[in-house]
């Protein structure tokens, strides 16, 4: 489809896009200054991506959650396009450019992978961890399948080499009637004949334990394969601006001390109080599966400087 086209079919969805971004922005609120989560390991127990982009204001730009700006520390995602069909599985391409604004080629393997590219719709649903391949020429490439309208926030999570950490975010589109879903609260998960339940509380500005469990035919799971290194991956984000959290298990496979389940520990830090959707990828009988989750914080550490109808604003 020529570009033309694609503006024509995905007007009306790419002015859903810049509404809803703004939307997002206004419904969050402030953002805490004092504990949010920066660059991996920084939490005793576990790996947390967490980087973002200051846009005015005099919150420090390492004081930030991930995934809210396209560009930061010299980056910037790329996207070749930023609009595909409904319902098809078509390439999406993209490129990590570098402080000198050329295509970075060089980056660490990170859980068995270079590139980590979080795909999930605005409203949180249609949630996807993927792996692209990069080209010679630094072009990372993916297969994608967006399954309904809407608009779509896409999450780059890498390590260029010799330097930080990064999670960038950038908005795709879906064209076609867009239908938002709620999701009401929820500590157990249902997929595929398994039960996750999640317990432990999500506390602003501190570090969280939360334990999963997985059992499958009201029997406990005890022989989880490792996934990307781990027995599960944990992704939170925040309902609202989707400011993202990437955390790891306490442990690993082979440490002498992790079990392959039933339970897996994490540690989590969220920035702020509100809403926050989880997903737990974990591997079982060589299929690896999506647990989602809808937890509330358990209290509000916001400033009291820092409450009211303000907001950071963002890019991306």
């Amino acid at each position: 489809m020529n570009t033309a086209g694609k503006l024509s079919a995905y007007g009306a969805v790419l002015a859903l896009v810049a509404g809803g971004a703004w939307a997002a922005g206004t419904a969050v609120g402030p953002f805490a200054t004092t504990s949010a989560a920066s660059g991996h390991g920084d939490m005793p127990g576990g790996e947390v991506a967490g980087h973002g982009d200051a846009h005015g204001g005099t919150v420090a730009e390492t004081d930030l959650p991930g995934g809210l700006a396209s560009s930061r520390g010299g980056y910037t995602l790329a996207p070749t396009d930023t609009t595909q069909a409904t319902g098809t599985t078509e390439p999406f391409s993209f490129r990590i450019l570098g402080p000198d604004g050329n295509a970075v080629t060089g980056f660490d393997v990170e859980h068995d992978k270079r590139m980590h590219l979080i795909v999930v719709r605005r409203d949180t649903a249609g949630f996807q961890h993927l792996h692209p391949e990069m080209a010679a020429g630094g072009t990372w490439t993916v297969p994608l399948n967006l399954p309904e309208a809407g608009s779509y926030r896409v999450f780059a999570d890498f390590t260029p080499t010799g330097a930080a950490a990064a999670t960038l975010g950038t908005d795709i589109a879906a064209g076609g009637a867009f239908a938002p879903r709620d999701f009401a609260p929820s500590r157990v998960a249902e997929v595929d004949g398994y039960r996750v339940q999640l317990d432990g509380e999500l506390v602003p500005g501190q570090a969280s334990p939360v334990r999963l469990a997985v059992t499958k035919d009201g029997r406990p799971v005890t022989d989880l394969q490792p996934y990307l290194s781990a027995y599960g991956h944990l992704v939170a984000l925040r309902e609202g601006d989707l400011a993202y959290l990437h955390v790891h298990p306490d442990g690993a496979p082979g440490d002498g001390r992790t079990t392959p389940g039933p339970e897996i520990d994490f540690v989590a830090e969220v920035p702020t109080s509100g809403t926050y959707r989880l997903f737990l990828d974990f591997q079982h009988d060589g299929v690896v599966r999506t647990a989602e989750f809808t937890v509330d914080t358990a209290g509000d550490t916001t400033p009291e400087t820092q409450r009211g109808d303000g907001h950071a604003g963002h890019d991306g």
